[in-house]
């Protein structure tokens, strides 16, 4: 079969793009959607654009099983036929994320709860209790049949397990008897319960495990993140359950995979799905047109200052959102991963259309493979004519013409398979880690440390909020970028250290004595540790620690503090001349901890009337490296200059990120053993500046050496090879196609 980089056969087992066969460039493929049969012209059309993969099946179950035990397995082989005809490959979704009316009306009990009050009307998708005996059964009777009826299909080259799991918190009588059973074998005695969740309170105690009250009316942090620990592990089991029906059937050298929108579902742990899969599979999602426009001057939210691009649960805008979703799915397992779903023409409702500029489409697939994506999938090839998403907008418009859209990703596609050999497997640059927790959002989605701006609501998404200011202050500093789960730091602070010389821990609010001590000692063996308030404040059961805070890590950070305050407007911050500190400046925002430094040196402190009198940014020698404490929520400003900081101190020159304000410049090494670097400008005006190192441009042929200038045009983006590597004059530069959008 061809890839995007135009080689046949099998992929050889693994994700695709790992093989050194270039990139997937896909779409989501349903022709049961079509309003007309025209099944035939949507492939060529498909295969006229360079596409080589499409995704089908995974939302037809009343197709497959219109009634109960009666099968239609035969109306998928016209489109595996005819992808085959065509060189296109097939990605096959089991249809469990949306069940079919039947199933509800004659299995009532498989419906999920939300609440002890009740089932769900019908009518959504993802709207069923997957743990239900029934369920099973009929999910694990239809998904045979379907392996069993296309595994042998030579277009099928992967599975892709339910869709966007872990979408609900099921209240079900049956899971909250299953969490009762997993509260007794994980504390073996309610007495024990009652210590470690701190019951006495309201007087809660139970004296034996029927006591326990149900989650609706609960008001306990350490019962919630028990209650959300128990959901991500049900729905992982889920997904490792349908691998496991998948694999008995498949071909070998087909992979199995789950798709997951990053850090937006209630019921999962991305992680923990990443690993019960092949490949790491993001549905990554970004607003465009001003959104992905550098410099980027807004506070990245969507407020009235800064017009909203994007649909309402896409709170955040901007580049930097693009680059982060792109690190967060290779950091799942820290190999090539699968975009399954991504921008076409729009995304959201009708009242949030905002297709892309000429040149950004091509620019965020190209900076999708820039940081380790083996396909490009886009979600989907037509917009739909009926159902809850006809404005989500596809490759093709409601009028089935080839448009805007459609030129550019054919070019982009054409681009990637004349790029394939260095495009294929690679490794993203990245010199600092960002650390993420889902312990640490769940406990903050229950007790949020910050409201939403300008009101006193609190805000639930408080967590990401931190996070991401971290990632864009990094970004806009132009570092690179590599984010970690807890679980896939390492068992050696040192080599982590040597990897990756800066870590950023934002609000690891829930943490263990063990995490704590990795992350001191990855300092004292040489790394700069920057953390955030809220960090280390509780244990492991979501219980604040009895101890001058930042509790265990005080002694790292060399500071301390007694109280802190919400901040209602923001406060200017100024930065000191001590460690060449003096460059910060900017607000902190949300929260401030009132820091007192023991043995660190103030960086910036707050420039208020009360509460000057206190650090907002220390910094400490710890062993052979140093401790990096930010006590609030930085702005935009205050983020990037406190990363400039830490990479002047703790990382070596990046002559590359002297390059202008509207251009991105991020490196990776090929599976050849190329190194590569991807340039992109963000703007409307042409850019210029001088290469580094002598680089072949892959796209054009172009050849450049130290100081003369790379030209971008408006939304541009250049793939070049740096020729002091030994391997990178073996394949010389292809010319690229000429014209097209963005030209």
């Amino acid at each position: 079969m061809r890839t995007a980089g135009g080689d046949t056969g099998n992929t050889g087992g693994g994700s695709p793009g790992v093989s050194g066969k270039g990139v997937y460039f896909g779409v989501a493929y349903y022709p049961e959607y079509q309003p007309y049969d025209r099944l035939g012209a949507d492939l060529d059309l498909m295969a006229e654009a360079g596409f080589s993969v499409i995704r089908v099946g995974e939302s037809t179950w009343a197709t497959w099983e219109p009634s109960d035990g009666t099968f239609n397995l035969d109306w998928l082989q016209p489109v595996l036929d005819g992808a085959r005809a065509r060189d296109i490959a097939v990605i096959i979704g089991t249809p469990t994320y949306a069940a079919p009316p039947w199933l509800r009306h004659k299995y009532p009990e498989t419906a999920a709860w939300r609440d002890a009050s009740g089932p769900v009307p019908y009518g959504s998708r993802q709207d069923i209790d997957f743990t239900h005996p029934a369920f099973r059964h009929l999910a694990g009777r239809l998904i045979r049949r379907i392996v069993a009826r296309y595994a042998g299909h030579p277009a099928v080259i992967g599975w892709q397990l339910d869709n966007e799991p872990g979408f609900e918190l099921l209240h079900n009588p049956g899971v909250f008897a299953g969490f009762i059973d997993h509260l007794r074998d994980t504390y073996g005695d309610p007495a024990v319960l009652n210590d470690k969740w701190g019951l006495t309170y309201w007087s809660h105690r139970i004296s034996g495990w029927a006591e326990l009250w149900p989650p609706d009316g609960n008001t306990t942090p350490a019962y919630d993140l028990a209650w959300r620990r128990y959901q991500a592990a049900l729905t992982t089991e889920f997904i490792r359950w349908q691998a496991t029906l998948v694999r008995e059937l498949a071909r070998g050298d087909q992979f199995v995979t789950t798709c997951m929108p990053l850090d937006s579902r209630k019921a999962a742990d991305e992680a923990q799905l990443a690993a019960a899969v092949d490949v790491a599979a993001a549905n990554i999602y970004y607003p465009m047109q001003e959104a992905l426009a550098l410099p980027d001057r807004s506070p990245g939210l969507a407020t009235a200052a800064s017009p909203v691009t994007g649909p309402e649960w896409l709170p955040w805008f901007g580049t930097w959102l693009l680059y982060q979703k792109a690190d967060m799915a290779y950091g799942l397992r820290g190999e090539p991963f699968l975009v399954t779903e991504t921008t076409a023409a729009g995304i959201g409702g009708p009242h949030v259309n905002f297709p892309a500029y000429d040149g950004q489409w091509r620019q965020a697939a190209w900076a999708l493979v820039a940081r380790g994506a083996g396909l490009i999938g886009y979600w989907h090839w037509h917009t739909l004519h009926f159902g809850h998403e006809t404005y989500w907008g596809g490759v093709l418009g409601h009028s089935l013409q080839p448009d805007r859209c459609y030129l550019e990703l054919s070019r982009t596609a054409g681009e990637l398979n004349q790029a394939a050999g260095a495009v294929a497997g690679l490794a993203p640059d990245a010199e600092v880690g960002i650390v993420i927790s889902p312990e640490s959002k769940w406990a903050m989605e229950f007790q949020p440390p910050l409201a939403q701006a300008g009101t006193n609501h609190p805000d639930r998404l408080a967590y990401q909020r931190i996070v991401a200011a971290c990632y864009r202050g990094a970004f806009e500093a132009k570092r690179q970028v590599a984010v970690l789960d807890t679980t896939r730091l390492g068992t050696d602070p040192a080599a982590l250290a040597r990897r990756l010389p800066v870590l950023v821990a934002p609000a690891l609010y829930v943490a263990g004595d063990e995490l704590l001590a990795f992350l001191a000692s990855y300092a004292e063996a040489g790394g700069h540790l920057v953390l955030t308030f809220r960090s280390g404040y509780a244990d492991r059961e979501a219980r604040p620690r009895p101890l001058v805070m930042p509790g265990l890590l005080r002694q790292p950070v060399g500071a301390h503090y007694l109280e802190y305050t919400d901040l209602a407007q923001p406060v200017a911050v100024r930065g000191h001349g001590e460690a060449g500190g003096a460059a910060l400046a900017g607000s902190a925002t949300g929260w401030a901890d009132c820091l007192v430094p023991d043995s660190a040196v103030t960086l910036a402190s707050y420039q208020h009337p009360h509460l000057g009198r206190w650090s907002a940014v220390t910094t400490n020698q710890h062993g052979a490296g140093r401790v990096t404490y930010v006590g609030t929520l930085p702005d935009a400003v205050l983020a990037k200059a406190v990363m400039r900081w830490v990479a002047d101190t703790s990382l070596a020159p990046d002559p590359w990120a002297e390059s202008p304000p509207s251009v991105t410049v991020t490196g990776a090494t090929a599976g050849d053993g190329r190194h590569l670097r991807f340039a992109s400008n963000w703007s409307w005006e042409p850019a210029s500046f001088p290469v580094p190192v002598p680089v072949d441009d892959l796209l054009s042929g172009e050849r450049l050496d130290p100081g003369q200038h790379l030209t971008l045009r408006p939304w541009d983006v250049r793939v070049l090879a740096e020729r002091d590597h030994p391997d990178n004059d073996a394949t010389p530069p292809i010319r690229s196609q000429e014209g097209g959008p963005g030209d």
